[in-house]
C-alpha cells in the first residue's frame, strides 16, 4: 500500500511539497485539492500580468503533474464538498498550503465608501480571479491612493499607469484593460508609514518604476539620506539597493510624462473622505520614536477617487481547522498528528516564491520523517466515492490543459492568453 497524501491548495507551496513527496517517498499517491477550476494559485491570480517570467515557474509544476500518482482535483472546496475531518480520515498526510487571500482592514473611518478596495480583491480583478472578476472598481475621475510600500503596491501602480503598448506580452484580462483604458488617471499615490530606507519592496520592483513611459515618480517627504538598519544582512543589502534606485528616480527628468507617481513616505491614513464615494484621503505625518512609528498630529488631505489597501492578508480557514488569529495554528509547521502547514497560511504573507519553496520542501521532508508507513485509509478511492455520492464534479489536470489551450487561442494581439473567468 502506498502513502496517501492530500495537499490542500495548488499554489507554489502546494506544488513544491508535491514534488518533494514524489521524489522522497518510494510509493505514494498525492491528491492536490483546489477549490478553483484552475491550478497554480497566486502564480496565476496574484503575480502581475506583465511579469510573465515569474509565471514561468508553472513549467516546473507541470513536470510534477507528469507523475502518474499525482492528481489535480479542482473545483473541490474544503468545508463545502468535503470536511477537514473527512480528509484526516481518508489520508495518511494532510498538507495545508491554502495561502492567505483575505484582505486586512485599514481600520479607519470611511473604509466602507464606494471606491475602497483591498489589494487581494483588486489584483484578483485584473488577474481574472473568479471571486473578484465582477468587482467593477471605481477608477477616476481623480487619483488612486495605494496604502503600502511593498511589491504589490508597485504592481498595482504599474498595471494602472502603463499604456496598452507597455502591456505587450502580458495576460492582463480584457475586462480590466478596457476599464483602465476608459479612465485617464493622472495621479497615483503610494503611501508608507515609514521612510524609504524601510520600504518593503524589492530592488527589481523599484527599478521598474524608472522605466514607465508615461508616469514620472516623485519622492515626497524623504531626503533619501537615511541608512537602512543593520538587521538582516541580506535585507539590508536589498534596502541599500532600493535607496540607490530611489535616488536615481529622484534625479530623473520628467520629460513629457503626463502621469505622476507620488511616493509619499512618513505618512499614515487616518480617514477616507466622502459621503458615499471616495473623494479624498486624510493622512497624518509620522516619525520614529524609540524605533516605533508615531503620528505627529500634522495632517494633510489628497484628492483621490480610489483607495487600495496593500497592507497584508489573512488566511481564510474552514470548519474545525485550528486557527491562531490570521494563520493556521501550528507548532513549527505541525498542526496536529498527520497534518502539516507551509507558506503564508503558516506564518503570514511573508517572502517570495523562492523563499516559500525552501520552506515547503522542508516541511514535506518533516512529514515524511514522521510518516509511520502504509495504512488502511481509503485515500483517493475514498475521496472519489465521497465526491460522487455528493454530486461533485471535479476538474482534473486534463480538463485544465484543455482550458489553458482555449485561453491561449483566445489571446488578443500582443497578449499571451485571455483567461476564462466564468465557470
Amino acid at each position: 500500500m502506498s502513502a496517501k497524501i492530500a495537499i490542500i491548495g495548488s499554489g507554489p507551496s502546494g506544488f513544491y511539497a508535491a514534488d518533494t513527496f514524489a521524489k522522497k517517498l518510494p510509493d505514494y499517491h498525492i491528491d492536490i485539492i483546489e477549490r478553483l477550476h484552475t491550478p497554480f494559485g497566486l502564480v496565476r491570480a496574484g503575480v502581475a500580468p506583465d511579469h510573465q517570467g515569474t509565471k514561468n515557474v508553472t513549467r516546473q509544476f507541470e513536470r510534477t503533474m507528469q507523475n502518474e500518482n499525482v492528481r489535480f482535483i479542482g473545483n473541490v472546496e474544503i468545508g463545502r464538498d468535503v470536511s477537514y475531518g473527512e480528509l484526516k480520515e481518508l489520508y495518511d498526510i494532510v498538507f495545508l498550503a491554502i495561502g492567505a487571500a483575505k484582505d486586512r482592514k485599514l481600520g479607519i473611518a470611511g473604509e466602507d465608501l464606494k471606491g475602497v478596495y483591498g489589494s487581494a480583491a483588486f489584483v484578483g480583478w485584473y488577474n481574472g480571479h473568479p471571486d473578484w472578476v465582477e468587482l467593477s472598481p471605481q477608477l477616476g475621475p481623480d487619483g488612486v491612493a495605494i496604502i503600502g510600500n511593498g511589491n504589490v503596491a508597485i504592481d498595482i501602480v504599474r498595471v494602472l499607469a502603463k499604456s496598452s503598448e507597455e502591456m505587450e506580452g502580458s495576460d492582463l484580462c480584457v475586462h480590466a484593460e478596457d476599464a483602465i483604458r476608459r479612465t485617464n488617471i493622472k495621479d497615483f499615490y503610494m503611501i508608507g508609514r515609514r521612510g524609504a530606507a524601510q520600504a518593503a519592496f524589492t530592488p527589481s520592483e523599484a527599478n521598474e518604476l524608472g522605466h514607465l513611459a508615461h508616469c514620472h515618480p516623485v519622492i515626497l517627504n524623504d531626503d533619501l539620506t537615511q541608512a537602512p538598519a543593520e538587521d538582516d544582512p541580506k535585507d539590508q543589502k536589498n534596502k541599500e539597493k532600493n535607496m540607490e534606485i530611489l535616488r536615481g528616480l529622484a534625479s530623473q527628468e520628467r520629460a513629457d510624462k503626463e502621469k505622476t507617481l507620488h511616493m509619499q513616505f512618513w505618512a499614515k491614513p487616518i480617514a477616507i473622505l466622502g459621503e458615499t464615494n471616495v473623494e479624498g484621503l486624510r493622512l497624518e505625518r509620522t516619525t520614529l520614536v524609540d524605533g516605533r512609528v508615531k503620528g505627529t498630529g500634522e495632517t494633510f488631505d489628497i484628492k483621490v477617487s480610489t483607495v487600495i489597501s496593500a497592507i497584508g492578508y489573512d488566511t481564510n480557514g474552514f470548519d474545525d481547522l485550528p486557527m491562531d488569529g490570521s494563520i493556521v495554528k501550528n507548532n513549527d509547521g505541525l498542526v496536529e498528528e498527520g497534518v502539516y502547514v507551509a507558506g503564508w497560511c503558516k506564518h503570514g504573507p511573508q517572502g517570495t516564491i523562492p523563499t516559500n519553496r525552501k520552506e515547503s520542501m522542508e516541511m514535506a521532508k518533516i512529514a515524511i520523517e514522521n510518516y509511520n508507513g502504509p495504512s488502511d485509509k481509503a485515500g483517493p478511492n475514498g475521496l472519489d466515492k465521497l465526491l460522487t455520492d455528493r454530486g461533485v464534479t471535479p476538474v482534473d489536470f486534463e480538463n485544465w490543459k484543455r482550458l489553458e489551450t482555449d485561453e491561449n487561442n483566445r489571446a488578443r494581439e500582443g497578449r499571451v492568453r485571455e483567461k476564462i473567468v466564468h465557470f
